[in-house]
């Protein structure tokens, strides 16, 4: 599973001296400060402003977010997106720089040819995105704020925050000035869905339980409807639900690790799994999900973490249709 590395506080120190340096070189060479565009709004939410005799041609506009009031550009142009980079894609903003395992996705990376790498996911360089020049960053690690701030207006949206594709969509088309482009975007989104949906339901039974699952290092985990391997299109977007007996649990908590004996209390009649080392024979071969009803009955997906971690609305579109492709071919 991916975890976000915490900072050493050696490599801060390291990092805040040529900072600090910077913004004094910043500071003794700005030439006035620019006029705000001032908007009110909770956490994880922009709304427009609401000032009366505020001065349209500001270039700045100042956002609440879960570290107080930002003023970040009106169309900022070098944007470093640490995290929900699908979203900003599907509004045609290209970023001048993301980390390595986003750049990467599956699902958009040969549009992103010529973006650069910020370092490790949830890890950044500071020297790299210091070198980019950035005038906006956005990230869910709230742990780095502290760092990216020093470089360029930073906004937290922390992870779930966002919980679906018209949050995000909404939220980033606000915060850039795009809600056009946004509204389109979700109008051919939610037709595609639409379609999508009616093709399972008319193939798989209402009543049918989902499990959202991943084999790695010899565990297995299980995941709910907000945390990537395909818990999003099966859960969220197609309105699956996983076994009924465990559906509260793992909804509240989103995952847990599961042992031998555990796993046919979280095994639906379906199984949507993650694993980059075995395939659907070896799991039929193997004792303990050899006896599962789901493998049994051929009623088992098994897809690689390079498809199946990523989350953003992009992603969650194609594997909606990777795995429509699947379940509507077990009744044929």
């Amino acid at each position: 599973m991916y975890t976000q590395e915490n900072h050493h506080w050696g490599q801060r120190l390291r990092l805040i001296v040529p900072l600090v340096l910077f913004l004094i070189l910043i500071v003794l060479s700005a030439c006035g400060a620019t006029e705000k565009a001032s908007n009110s709004g909770a956490a994880d939410k922009v709304e427009s402003d609401q000032n009366s005799g505020a001065n349209t041609n500001s270039t700045t506009k100042t956002i609440a977010t879960v570290n107080g009031e930002i003023e970040i550009p009106v169309k900022p142009q070098r944007i470093v997106a640490e995290e929900y980079l699908g979203s900003l894609i599907a509004l045609d903003v290209i970023p001048v720089g993301a980390p390595e395992l986003t750049i990467n996705n599956y699902y958009f990376e040969n549009e992103l040819l010529g973006v650069s790498d910020t370092g490790v996911y949830g890890s950044p360089s500071a020297e790299s995105i210091l070198a980019l020049n950035p005038d906006l960053i956005i990230t869910g690690n709230g742990e780095s704020y502290e760092i990216l701030s020093k470089i360029a207006p930073t906004i937290v949206i922390p992870y779930g925050d966002l919980k679906n594709a018209h949050e995000e969509l909404t939220f980033f088309g606000q915060l850039l000035g795009k809600e056009k482009e946004a509204e389109v975007w979700l109008n051919n989104y939610d037709q595609q869905i639409a379609d999508a949906k009616a093709k399972v339901d008319a193939a798989i039974g209402k009543d049918a339980s989902f499990s959202i699952m991943e084999d790695i290092d010899k565990s297995t985990y299980v995941y709910g409807d907000n945390f990537g391997r395909g818990g999003q299109p099966v859960y969220q977007v197609l309105g699956r639900k996983p076994p009924s007996v465990i559906a509260d649990e793992i909804m509240e908590k989103q995952w847990a690790e599961l042992s031998a004996e555990m796993l046919e209390s979280y095994a639906g009649d379906y199984i949507i799994l993650t694993s980059n080392s075995r395939t659907v024979a070896d799991f039929e071969a193997d004792p303990v999900w050899g006896s599962l009803p789901a493998v049994k009955n051929g009623h088992l997906y098994v897809w690689p973490e390079e498809r199946s971690w990523y989350y953003d609305p992009i992603a969650v579109l194609a594997q909606t249709e990777e795995l429509v492709t699947w379940l509507t071919s077990l009744e044929k």
